[in-house]
């Protein structure tokens, strides 16, 4: 007997969501869903209506879908009805509860394989990520996101998968007309003025000039209220975008043909400018600084605003050696 029942749990909202989203498009064609499918959030739905919507024989489809969204609070207050509809479910309905967290000890949880199955999900870790969006431009929207674009976007934006999947979307709408999602799209939508403005906080920070760095970085927090996810990844970026640029000058390589490897399309004259007033050990000892500050940030022991902060005064008052 197919599955009447599913249970999709995890954390992340957003990676439920989309894992919900692409079972309801397994189950029901587009057609079907005005008159087969019922989406409601848990803290609205009735156990009764939503049962008898189950058990209501399906209109032009062959099953009816109930979608439960943050089902965690439906499930604790019904469980009991729960369990009981699990003992003889409606043959042409389908089930779907999408929650934070499943307790397989439950007589719920016993009760569930025989008509039904659980999706556990896991954010996918970071050096997964940009694999993890390709596939999820690929399945959600049907275009193809460059691997490149992937990580530059992961880079920018950070590891929340909510954030990603937003600026994801923002994507597909600004490359309608193209086939391919690619690093200058990213750039152009989501990376120019925070890269921009990473570049000008980096600039006055070499030049010495700490009240100017710090006046250009507290603009990023107040004009973005995003950069708190986003500000150590554009940091990152651009210097080690300078750092690739440092070696290959070094190696003579002429800053066109580095401009073209590196796709830098913006400044490039200040970028080869700020270059030459930095030595490559110094931007490392940089990369280095903005690790420390991204790990303390990551585990709750540093807020990213006030540790960035005493990260360019620090740089500025002696750049790194």
């Amino acid at each position: 007997m197919a599955d009447r029942i599913y249970v999709i749990a995890g954390k992340d909202e957003s990676l439920v969501g989309a894992k919900a989203q692409e079972l309801v498009d397994s189950l029901l064609d587009p057609q079907q869903r005005m008159t087969a499918l019922l989406s409601i959030d848990g803290d609205e739905a009735v156990v009764s209506e939503v049962l008898d919507e189950l058990r209501t024989l399906p209109f032009l489809a062959d099953k009816r879908v109930v979608l439960v969204r943050k089902a965690d609070g439906f499930v604790s207050k019904y469980r009991e009805i729960l369990e009981r509809y699990c003992e003889k479910p409606a043959p042409t309905g389908v089930l779907i509860l999408a929650v934070a967290g499943w307790d397989a000890r439950t007589r719920l949880a016993k009760k569930l394989p025989k008509v039904g199955s659980v999706v556990t999900l896991e954010p996918p870790p970071k050096w997964k990520l940009p694999e993890h969006l390709v596939q999820h431009a690929a399945g959600q929207y049907k275009v193809k996101l460059n691997r490149d674009a992937a990580e530059m976007l992961v880079e920018l934006v950070g590891e929340e998968l909510a954030q990603l999947y937003n600026e994801l979307e923002k994507l597909t709408l600004f490359a309608r007309d193209e086939k391919v999602i690619r690093a200058d799209h990213v750039e152009a939508l989501i990376g120019h003025h925070r890269i921009y403005d990473a570049f000008e906080v980096i600039d006055a920070t070499i030049a010495g000039n700490a009240g100017q760095a710090i006046k250009r970085l507290r603009n990023m927090f107040e004009e973005d209220k995003s950069a708190e996810y986003s500000v150590v990844g554009a940091f990152a970026f651009h210097l080690r975008r300078m750092f690739q640029a440092r070696v290959l000058l070094d190696k003579r390589t002429s800053p066109v043909e580095i401009a073209k490897q590196l796709r830098i399309w913006y400044n490039k004259d200040r970028f080869f400018a700020q270059l030459q007033r930095i030595t490559l050990s110094q931007i490392a000892a940089f990369l280095e600084e903005l690790a420390a500050v991204d790990y303390a940030t990551k585990t709750g022991q540093a807020q990213a605003a006030v540790a960035i902060e005493q990260l360019v005064l620090k740089l500025a008052s002696g750049s790194p050696r």
